[in-house]
């Protein structure tokens, strides 16, 4: 209670001096909050950078249905797509807006992560600055035509030219077919601006299209593997650096490399997929609750429930840890600058045409 001999000034004082010592308390409390009761109050989103339906997406959801049983509280798991610019809005919402207490983890195109190293200046994103989670599987890619499109080999597209489609100039889609017109000389004409491969597909269906270069291996055989072994669709080339089990008469890009500087280009183009599926946290989350979800993330990939889980969606996993994942991360970080300027030269060979 106020007193009748204490000055209105000192009064306000004091209820200011108390208001500030309450944020610190606060503050302080916050701060020394236990994994488990963070978490037990607070539902973690993750942000997929494409649309729903496509295999980023679907390897985030498998992910998401199991994740919080493992993390201390056991929250709930929100799966929010954020698509556009072929990964890099998500990539700068989760860099540089997102809430860095732990509460969002992203997973983006493997493409985004390297993009600073190609010089753009507006990107404002850095793979070596995030705190790894871990990723569900370690990816390669492979090119798929129609079967009635006349496309039936790297072959062909050495010898005439064919429409492909893709998302966007840092989708993989993009990249590759840009790439393999530089390095190897192919004719693929790029039609870009389709939301994902859901859409891609529907213009392969359509004719719109020839095919798609560049393709998470594993969500392709999640997705149309009953059209592969039908004939409606036909893999092409393989972008792993040998051939593949259960893909042996594929052949690779690498078969295909004139030098050894062509193949280090290759290798260090399509060097991001080995990261499969990688999922983060931006970077300034605290590090006991970064180290919870790297713990939860490897139980999760142990568990029997999980793994049913993969088995019935027909998803391929190979998980490897956040640790290994920054290790991969600063090696690519590290490529010598002739390499990454040929990579640069080579990115901007792609002949393209909107979608729309």
């Amino acid at each position: 209670m106020r007193g009748p001999m204490m000055p209105t000034t000192l009064w306000r004082g004091m209820h200011v001096l108390a208001g500030v010592l309450g944020v610190i308390l606060t503050g302080a409390a916050v701060a020394n909050e236990s994994v488990e009761s963070f978490y037990g109050r607070t539902p973690v989103t993750l942000i997929v950078s494409t649309a729903a339906g496509g295999g980023v997406d679907a390897y985030s959801r498998l992910l998401a249905r199991h994740l919080g049983r493992h993390i201390p509280g056991n929250p709930r798991i929100v799966v929010q797509n954020m698509p556009g610019a072929a990964g890099l809005k998500a990539a700068h919402h989760l860099y540089n807006l997102a809430a860095r207490d732990g509460s969002v983890i992203g997973h983006v195109q493997r493409g985004v992560l390297v993009e600073p190293l190609f010089g753009k200046s507006e990107i404002n994103f850095d793979a070596t600055k995030v705190a790894w989670i871990g990723s569900l599987n370690t990816e390669w890619a492979i090119g798929i035509a129609g079967g009635k499109s006349g496309l039936s080999s790297i072959d062909d597209a050495l010898r005439r030219e064919f429409p492909v489609a893709a998302e966007g100039p840092t989708a993989s889609d993009y990249i590759y077919t840009s790439v393999l017109n530089s390095v190897l000389g192919t004719r693929f004409r790029i039609v870009s601006g389709y939301s994902g491969k859901p859409e891609e597909l529907l213009a392969i269906e359509r004719g719109e299209v020839a095919g798609l270069i560049g393709w998470a291996a594993s969500s392709a055989q999640a997705l149309v593997q009953q059209k592969i072994d039908a004939g409606e669709l036909k893999v092409i080339v393989s972008f792993a650096p040998e051939r593949r089990p259960g893909f042996e008469t594929v052949p690779t890009v690498y078969e295909y490399a004139k030098s050894g500087e062509d193949r280090q280009v290759l290798d260090f183009m399509f060097g991001p997929q080995v990261l499969g599926r990688p999922h983060f946290v931006p970077p300034g989350v605290p590090a006991e609750r970064v180290e919870a979800l790297r713990r939860a993330f490897d139980a999760t990939m142990k568990d029997d429930v999980f793994l049913a889980d993969a088995r019935k969606s027909g998803m391929d996993l190979d998980p490897f840890s956040g640790a290994e994942i920054a290790k991969r991360i600063q090696a690519l970080y590290a490529t010598p600058q002739v390499i990454v300027d040929r990579g640069i030269a080579a990115r901007q060979q792609g002949k393209e045409r909107p979608s729309r």
